[in-house]
């Protein structure tokens, strides 16, 4: 890539290979920034054209789609206008005529005088129009919602169904606001208070940090880049994690000196965690299916001076061929559909069709059901996803524990949830579904598990 690319290059280029070759935006984004060298206020004003144009992807889709004469369009100039009509529609300190003029000049540039010509005709039409583009007012709520906030019918109609109208609009507006960086700092190294103060020297008063309201170890970081690079990073001062994450590892509480086993542990952020809350006493299997992917838990254990992590390469399904009854607690964040994360990757609910979730299931029963044979009597087993779907979540524990008289769900969950979690929710079935407006954090179902016999 050339490194004289401006941030509206860069963005361009990304959303191209996302609309064209369903790239990973989160990654595409990462390696366009490592190469174009941009200042920190560019990438920075790249990152956000990025996510905001595929967050909203369906609503500057249907502001479009009235300008323009055909949709045989190459894929990097409906990237173009899709860029530019973000900026329009949602940016407002940003000039018009400096959206228009840079859109012109990197049609010209990449195309020729006839695709600047149209991207410029489009354009100006819109901003003619503007004031008088408005939503339809005779749509049902479904539609409504996925318009207004750019999402798919599907996943509106799925919300509505589990949570009801107004909560599943609160998720959708949620899902379009850029989350804030949080970060899991490492007792072993250092305290919160001792980090809070460290990055509030450093990085001066534009910087706001807070300790989070959901883990005594996090703390919420705004108006800073990549903490990734960052010397505390490097040297294990602290693990970048979304709070909601963080409450998974203190329900499952483990002590020192216990036997736990993390089903499905890549990339290690759980994993490390549990780590930590051992105070880096006892062992923990660290098992995944992806062999590659056992990798990062072992560069996670190294960077954080941790020791007790075993990494092994394993189906979850398959690991009760490998061990007997043996684990005190078990972690099983099993495969999912992801749609809790949605703030941090845009592009999910775009990806994503409802007919995941089915397969999801048959996969995270079968999981479920192998792993809690490795459960000791009097154990614990925590199910967790990074999804808001009853299917994936209350449904598969509900029946798991219906189809096995030894297990119940555990109501001391409520014992290892901080104050902030037991008073907005319901704790006492032993399960909790975090939504993202909440506590401005990832969507998280966690559930307590507990072998009686």
């Amino acid at each position: 890539m050339n490194k004289k690319w401006t941030a509206r290059e860069v963005s361009l280029e990304v959303l191209t290979k996302v609309d064209k070759e369903k790239a990973y935006s989160n990654l595409q984004l990462n390696q366009a920034l490592k190469e174009a060298n941009l200042s920190r206020v560019d990438a920075n004003f790249a990152t956000e054209l990025i996510y905001g144009t595929i967050q909203h992807l369906n609503t500057i889709d249907w502001i479009l789609q009235p300008f323009l004469k055909t949709n045989k369009l190459e894929s990097w100039v409906r990237s173009l206008l899709r860029l530019s009509v973000y900026q329009l529609w949602y940016l407002d300190r940003v000039p018009v005529h400096a959206i228009v003029n840079e859109a012109v000049n990197l049609a010209k540039k990449k195309g020729h005088k006839g695709i600047a010509s149209l991207v410029n005709g489009v354009l100006r039409n819109i901003i003619r129009n503007k004031d008088q583009i408005r939503f339809p007012t005779d749509l049902n709520d479904v539609k409504r919602i996925a318009l207004e906030h750019s999402h798919p019918d599907w996943l509106v109609e799925r919300l509505i169904r589990d949570y009801g109208i107004e909560e599943a609009e609160e998720v959708c507006r949620s899902n379009n606001i850029a989350p804030h960086t949080s970060i899991r700092v490492n007792p072993l190294k250092i305290t919160r208070d001792e980090m809070m103060e460290k990055i509030k020297e450093e990085l001066g008063e534009d910087t706001e940090v807070l300790p989070s309201p959901l883990s005594e170890q996090g703390i919420r970081v705004k108006g800073r880049g990549n903490l990734a690079l960052t010397h505390w990073y490097k040297d294990g001062y602290f693990t970048i994690q979304d709070e909601s994450s963080m409450l998974v590892a203190h329900v499952v509480d483990p002590k020192p000196g216990m036997f736990v086993l993390d089903a499905a542990a890549a990339p290690g952020g759980k994993t490390t965690h549990l780590a930590e809350l051992m105070q880096n006493q006892g062992k923990i299997i660290a098992a995944d299916l992806h062999k590659h992917k056992i990798k990062l838990i072992e560069e996670q254990q190294e960077r954080l001076d941790l020791h007790i992590i075993e990494t092994l390469h394993s189906d979850a399904r398959k690991i009760k061929e490998q061990f007997g009854q043996v684990f005190d607690r078990i972690l099983l964040d099993v495969p999912c559909s992801g749609l809790g994360v949605i703030r941090r990757k845009p592009d999910l609910k775009w990806v994503k069709a409802e007919t995941d979730i089915e397969e999801l299931t048959k996969i995270q029963k079968d999981i479920l059901k192998n792993v809690s044979l490795l459960l000791k009597p009097g154990g614990i087993l925590v199910y967790s996803t990074c999804t808001m779907t009853t299917e994936e979540n209350q449904k598969i524990v509900g029946e798991f524990i219906e189809q096995h008289s030894d297990f119940r769900l555990d109501q001391q969950i409520a014992n290892v949830l901080p104050k902030a979690i037991n008073e907005k929710l319901d704790t006492r079935q032993g399960m909790i579904q975090i939504l993202p407006h909440y506590f401005d954090s990832d969507g998280f179902f966690i559930s307590r598990i507990l072998r009686i016999k």
